[in-house]
């Protein structure tokens, strides 16, 4: 039987299987489902809790001697394997399938494990688990299923995210759910009993890094090339890795060459910007004058000129093409700022 971690808390209040094990590469996901099961198991009289970790030449018959061993005071037992990234081999798949064929009477068993691949979930051990237990895969969100995770958590924790707020912090945790759910945590604790805005968020957020990627294009934006340049710098300096401040960049010259567009054809720019958030790519009130004060000294050929800067970066980044990437961003930002550069600059 197969739980979602987030199906996890409405299984246990109904029932507590024999066994369960936890699996996958998303940390966050698959450490709260093995609190939660261990806070269910203790509300379910299981105080006595032992632990074996799997690791080089570990002894597979410690698992069967626990099973058999009753507990010393009397208490039922919640028993844990921690595989992390080890595989079972023959020895512990024959073990694990024993279990499942008899699971201790007076125990619950708790198997934590790293990412299985596709064979290993095929297996004879593992299916055995799942016949006789519930198996939590902890497998990362996928992007489109951010935002939905986000708000859901936002909610839990007793705030009400507006839509703009859920898809603003969607993208500057850029699904890492480890920071989503501390810049939650953060954003409840400050925001009380206020209203969760998107202000509010761009405060709290923005201050648990010393630079943003977001903040590299607000300054070209802005026509700032000195802090263009110090934020390329600092971003670098702290190992933000080059696609993620290309892609941010990439995405606001889009809507900027739109802009360009449909004012060369005597267009207004709410309609670009409603055209943006028909297809769910909401441009921030706040980045609005930005893009307007940056589109005064653009044409149209520099915003695709700029578009094709991206492209080469991109390529870069790949290593299709020769040179620095973070060089090439450089010579991108300090165009979109306003620096005209050398021929040989480009």
């Amino acid at each position: 039987m197969r739980v979602r971690p987030e199906q996890l808390a409405a299984h246990l209040r109904k029932t507590l299987a024999p066994l369960y094990l936890v699996f996958g590469e998303e940390a966050l996901l698959a450490q709260e489902s093995a609190d939660t099961l261990r806070a269910a198991a203790r509300e379910r009289g299981h105080a006595e809790r032992e632990c074996l970790t799997v690791d080089a030449g570990f002894d597979w018959n410690a698992l069967r001697q626990l099973a058999a061993s009753p507990s010393l005071f009397a208490n039922r037992r919640l028993l844990e394997l921690r595989l992390g990234n080890a595989k079972p081999g023959d020895a512990g798949a024959k073990a694990l399938s024993e279990y499942a064929a008899r699971p201790a009477a007076d125990a619950v068993l708790l198997v934590t494990a790293g990412k299985l691949d596709w064979n290993t979930q095929k297996s004879r051990w593992f299916a055995a688990l799942d016949a006789t237990g519930v198996v939590v895969p902890a497998a990362p969100v996928e992007s489109g299923q951010l935002p939905a995770w986000i708000e859901r958590r936002l909610r839990e924790r007793g705030l009400k995210p507006i839509p703009e707020v859920v898809l603003l912090l969607s993208e500057r945790v850029e699904g890492n759910l480890l920071a989503a759910a501390q810049e939650i945590e953060k954003l409840a604790l400050l925001a009380g009993d206020q209203p969760l805005t998107v202000d509010r968020v761009l405060a709290a957020v923005g201050d648990s890094a010393r630079y943003s990627i977001y903040d590299f294009v607000d300054a070209a934006l802005r026509g700032q090339p000195e802090r263009v340049a110090r934020i390329l710098n600092g971003l670098r300096g702290e190992g933000v890795e080059p696609v993620l401040a290309n892609w941010a960049l990439h995405r606001e010259l889009r809507v900027l060459n739109a802009l360009a567009f449909a004012r060369d054809q005597r267009q207004s720019p709410e309609t670009v910007f409603a055209a943006f958030a028909a297809r769910k790519e909401i441009v921030w009130d706040k980045r609005k004058p930005s893009l307007l004060q940056a589109l005064q000294r653009l044409t149209l050929v520099d915003c695709r000129s700029l578009l094709d800067a991206c492209a080469r970066t991109d390529r870069a980044i790949k290593g299709i093409k020769p040179g620095s990437p973070w060089d090439a961003l450089l010579m991108a930002g300090l165009r979109l700022a306003g620096r005209r550069l050398l021929p040989d600059e480009l």
